[in-house]
């Protein structure tokens, strides 16, 4: 996808884009784009994005598609991430109608089509009833297919929203191929070049710490009602050893980036060029993104460790 000169969005002015991109205080719309059945990390990520409620005004839950050994299709991971969403807000007690919705079951794929769901639908109409001046933040934690989708629907939300990605790995790393960004790279071809205010969350070289342990689960976690109980069952089943083991919960770190921007120091790069072959290509003319350089660690895990203790009453 190349730029579109008609597309007055994507010629956001310098000062408009860089005012979206800047981190703002007091409360922030937002909504989760998961593909939570995937891994174990999307359900933390949610957890301590709902418990937030004075930071993250949640409006919205998008389930997103994935196909690996956990699914037999984009389609079917997509529908268990919706199940996974339900389970969770379950135990959270929180009515799911009116927040939850099924994302797209196909990848937008290398020739940029567009893909219907009621996710892509929710997501244009909330950025529509958004502005420049209280945009709407969805925090990507998945293949990028509905959002993609919704920039390929209607590009002129794109100077209302900023998407906070977690995807790719960091900029210097000899490759790209990280789960979210492989999964559909025409959509984060779409992604990067539809001109969106874009922050990136990098997997290997920048979050690739963020790891918890089944020791620091069960003793923080696993005591907190029947959430914490079922987010240690997830992280405890994904491995058969747990000996010198921990677990990755990179997802976290999108959501950090919302909650306290000095746990995920950024700065601000040209928007790379996503190649087919799964790399990144340089422009230094290209519109500037904010770019997350490091994570920290410590602060991430005592406040969702917190957050949960106090829902649980504990």
């Amino acid at each position: 996808m190349s730029p579109n000169p008609s597309n007055p969005a994507f010629d956001l002015p310098l000062e408009a884009r860089l005012k979206l991109l800047a981190p703002r205080p007091g409360r922030l719309r937002a909504v989760l784009d998961t593909d939570t059945y995937n891994e174990i990390d999307d359900q933390f990520a949610l957890v301590q994005a709902w418990l937030s409620p004075d930071r993250i005004k949640l409006e919205a839950i998008y389930a997103a598609p994935f196909h690996n050994s956990r699914s037999s299709s984009p389609g079917e991971g997509m529908e268990l991430s919706y199940q996974e969403i339900l389970e969770l807000l379950k135990r959270l007690d929180v009515d799911p109608k009116g927040l939850v919705y099924r994302g797209v079951t196909e990848y937008v794929g290398f020739d940029k089509v567009a893909r219907e769901a009621e996710a892509v639908d929710d997501l244009i109409a909330r950025a529509r009833a958004s502005s420049p001046d209280d945009p709407l933040y969805v925090i990507a934690i998945a293949a990028i297919s509905n959002i993609a989708s919704a920039l390929l629907k209607a590009p002129d939300i794109i100077d209302r929203v900023v998407v906070v990605w977690l995807g790719g790995h960091a900029l210097e790393w000899p490759h790209q191929v990280e789960f979210n960004l492989m999964q559909d790279v025409g959509g984060a071809q779409v992604l990067f070049d539809s001109g969106v205010p874009l922050v990136v969350v990098p997997c290997m070289g920048v979050t690739s710490h963020l790891h918890s342990s089944v020791p620091e689960i069960e003793r923080y976690i696993e005591p907190c009602g029947e959430i914490g109980k079922f987010l240690s069952m997830r992280f405890k089943e994904y491995s058969d050893d747990h000996v010198g083991w921990a677990k990755e919960i990179w997802d976290m770190a999108a959501v950090a980036w919302l909650l306290d921007d000095s746990w995920t120091p950024s700065v601000l790069v040209p928007t790379p060029i996503m190649t087919d072959n799964t790399t990144y290509s340089t422009d230094r003319a290209r519109h500037p993104m904010r770019y997350v350089t490091h994570v920290e660690r410590n602060p991430i895990l005592k406040d969702f460790i917190g957050k949960l203790q106090a829902f649980a009453g504990k």
